[in-house]
């Protein structure tokens, strides 16, 4: 059965000698990873459309359930080069990419998703290191994937409090912890949790209007990349990666993180270990 439908460039792995296998975020199917014939050879008929962040319009052959369909053809619609060519950018991006993977099933359709990123990463090309899309995409791929966290009040009374517990996923008030607490939290500020609130309710055309400190948005994405670890149960690469290259531009950006550690409700959270959900 041939089917087609447009897509965005997530990853491209080499397999043998000159084929690869490639992951879309798709339109119509959500994550789809095809098979792509000889794509690494000079002369491959796909050319540059399976660059990473490419946004093509793709045909792929295959049964109905197949595991791996096959690509037959890629055209590109818009190539987002720029955003390859800065390398902070394309860090950042690449941390959604990985989250994007982690945290949505294959084969199954995310329209409103697809269409957000791809909004996303046109803006970025302009604004590059524009920070309320990266935290707009995160809440949203959250969201429509199922596991968005829990910041308007304690999930067991409603009540409001700041500190997020990784196992609940929500906030919990000291009244329903008990004499037993669990251990992986994050301590936030009323800020953190205004920005996330507005995040979640607005839709793209309206986050022009919002403009947080970069305190809060260090705050509020430090709670979002530790509890999407926590759920995906692994590493996000990327992430680490940009921690150990910011940890490594000399003394004043060290300086700068213990400031942050040093912030009244943004306190450095417990990191909670992998596949460990104990108390």
């Amino acid at each position: 059965m041939l089917r087609a439908t447009e897509g965005i460039v997530l990853t491209s792995v080499p397999y043998g000698e000159a084929d690869s296998i490639v992951t879309f975020f798709t339109s119509e199917y959500g994550l789809l990873k095809v098979f792509a014939k000889s794509p690494r050879k000079t002369k491959s008929r796909f050319g540059s459309a399976l660059e990473p962040l490419t946004h093509d319009r793709i045909a792929f052959w295959g049964k109905e359930n197949t595991a791996l369909p096959r690509l037959t053809q890629a055209d590109i619609i818009y190539p987002h080069q720029r955003l390859r060519e800065e390398f902070v950018c394309y860090l950042k991006v690449s941390e959604l990419v990985e989250m994007t993977i982690g945290l949505l099933p294959e084969m199954e359709p995310h329209g409103e998703l697809f269409s957000i990123l791809l909004k996303a990463l046109k803006q970025l090309e302009t604004d590059r290191l524009s920070y309320r899309r990266y935290l707009f995409y995160k809440v949203k791929l959250l969201s429509l994937s199922g596991f968005l966290p829990r910041l308007s009040g304690c999930a067991r009374c409603g009540k409001s409090g700041s500190s997020f517990y990784f196992q609940d996923g929500s906030i919990i008030c000291d009244g329903c912890l008990g004499s037993k607490g669990f251990t992986y939290r994050v301590e936030l500020s009323l800020g953190a949790i205004s920005v996330f609130e507005r995040i979640r309710l607005w839709q793209w055309d309206m986050l022009d209007r919002l403009v947080p400190s970069q305190r809060l948005v260090d705050e509020l994405e430090r709670m979002l990349n530790l509890h999407i670890r926590y759920t995906i149960d692994k590493d996000i690469k990327t992430n680490t990666f940009i921690t150990a290259t910011r940890c490594g531009r000399g003394g004043g950006r060290r300086e700068e993180r213990r400031e942050e550690e040093r912030r009244g409700g943004s306190a450095s959270p417990q990191t909670p270990p992998q596949g460990d959900s104990s108390p």
